[in-house]
């Protein structure tokens, strides 16, 4: 990890050092994948055959995962799995129970009702990373609050593993979400089948979950196509950045640091610092603990872009993280929740020495999937919301029109609305005639 001091960059060296790593060459990325979502389009499940065989080696012959293979799951797995991940799914489960909406009712004026209600999307595409670690607790968070929402239709897609298989810990997961359908397709061919159907899979509404660079472009293209599918966020690779002060534990902050950087070679790290003496200890902690690593080579890849940035002042500090616009900010200070008001880009925010960012991975309960690459500036952490969408109602009695219609006309005519105008006016009319004793016209 590359070692800053933030007062002694210029303002061009200080962006430089919070750019992401690149992701490669984007145009190329985009033509491959747009031909990956034709072939899908074209030939469906021929394709996702075809593109299995090219890119995971494996002859296919079925692509849904029966549900044989689903309840043999839980024979597979020891109990203290199964366990965990049914402590987990309680978890997230509470949480995300907590963000049903009420119906909300206000009378904006006498007879002037107006209402906004909540509807389940009918159906939903659950995207699994499968590659060097497949996650189980990515199903989790997708399914729970997709069930709690009442969308109608979960389909599952993950790639198969090398052994023609879905992991035993994803299938588990599934069952105990009740999940409806998976398949075995991963990459931007399972983003386009999810997206446009094919002849086994069944087009859904909207797209969810993480994924490489391919799947990431996939999704892009398909929310842009009136007749593909929305999605849940941009994001790309997965990003921690850690505040520490000079009481923090170096052990604990290295740690964190590691738990990003293990997820992949494009992962990127950020220690902010005012004490020039624990990034010291940071970095010393850091080197000591990633040579323990079963994924050292990946972590250790992950290190070679990542920095540690030595502020004047905690306050300095949230200034550069508020900057960079982290997926996860772990708070590792004195009185950390003092500072919540002013961390303003975060997806999902850390506080304490208690709280490493793996507890919100798994089993804290918030969810996990966040915008990265500098979206939580504007983009928000995955909660029950994204999987219900959201219609008004207005109901208004004689009283309510006769005492906003005038306004409304007003308003129509200024925007030389006629129509408009109109549809106030003889409704006006009509109350006008019946107050006075005349008929209906």
């Amino acid at each position: 990890m590359q070692t800053l001091v933030w007062n002694a960059l210029d303002n061009s060296q200080q962006n430089a050092i919070l750019a992401r790593p690149a992701l490669g060459d984007s145009a190329k990325l985009s033509a491959l994948v747009s031909d990956i979502i034709a072939q899908v389009k074209s030939t469906g499940d021929d394709a996702l055959r075809e593109l299995t065989a090219k890119f995971d080696q494996l002859e296919l012959p079925h692509l849904q995962v029966s549900q044989a293979e689903i309840d043999a799951s839980e024979d597979e797995l020891g109990d203290e799995i199964k366990q965990a991940i049914k402590l987990a799914k309680d978890q997230i489960d509470k949480f995300h129970q907590a963000q049903v909406a009420p119906v909300i009712k206000v009378e904006t004026s006498p007879g002037v009702v107006c209402e906004l209600h909540t509807q389940p999307i009918e159906s939903v595409g659950l995207y699994i990373p499968g590659g060097t670690a497949p996650l189980p607790s990515t199903v989790l968070m997708l399914a729970t609050p997709a069930r709690i929402a009442g969308c109608k239709r979960l389909v599952l897609a993950t790639p198969p593993g090398k052994d023609g298989k879905i992991k035993a810990e994803i299938r588990y997961a599934a069952k105990i979400c009740q999940i409806d359908e998976i398949y075995m397709v991963g990459g931007a061919q399972a983003i386009a089948a999810l997206a446009y159907g094919t002849q086994s899979i069944q087009k859904v509404l909207k797209i969810f979950g993480p994924g490489n660079s391919f799947v990431t472009e996939a999704k892009q293209q398909v929310s842009q196509d009136h007749q593909g599918a929305s999605i849940d966020m941009p994001a790309g690779p997965s990003e921690v950045l850690v505040i520490a002060d000079e009481n923090a534990n170096p052990e604990f902050v290295a740690a964190d640091l590691l738990s990003q950087a293990e997820h992949g070679r494009d992962s990127q790290v950020i220690l902010v610092t005012n004490s020039a003496k624990q990034a010291k200890a940071c970095e010393a902690e850091v080197n000591r603990q990633v040579a323990l690593l079963p994924r050292q080579e990946i972590a250790t890849a992950a290190l070679s872009h990542s920095r540690v940035i030595i502020t004047e002042s905690i306050e300095q500090s949230i200034k550069v993280s508020n900057q960079y616009a982290p997926e996860h900010l772990i708070v590792q200070t004195q009185n950390a929740r003092a500072l919540l008001p002013q961390l303003e880009n975060a997806g999902s925010i850390f506080l304490g020495e208690y709280s490493p960012e793996s507890a919100g991975d798994y089993a804290s309960g918030t969810n996990h999937v966040l915008p990265t690459y500098g979206y939580t500036r504007t983009y928000s952490s995955l909660s029950l919301a994204d999987f219900t969408k959201r219609y008004t109602v207005q109901e208004l009695t004689a009283q309510g029109i006769q005492a906003i219609g005038p306004a409304i006309m007003n308003l129509a005519a200024a925007e030389s609305l006629d129509a408009h105008k109109n549809a106030v006016a003889v409704r006006l009319q009509h109350l006008a005639k019946q107050s006075t004793g005349g008929t209906q016209s």
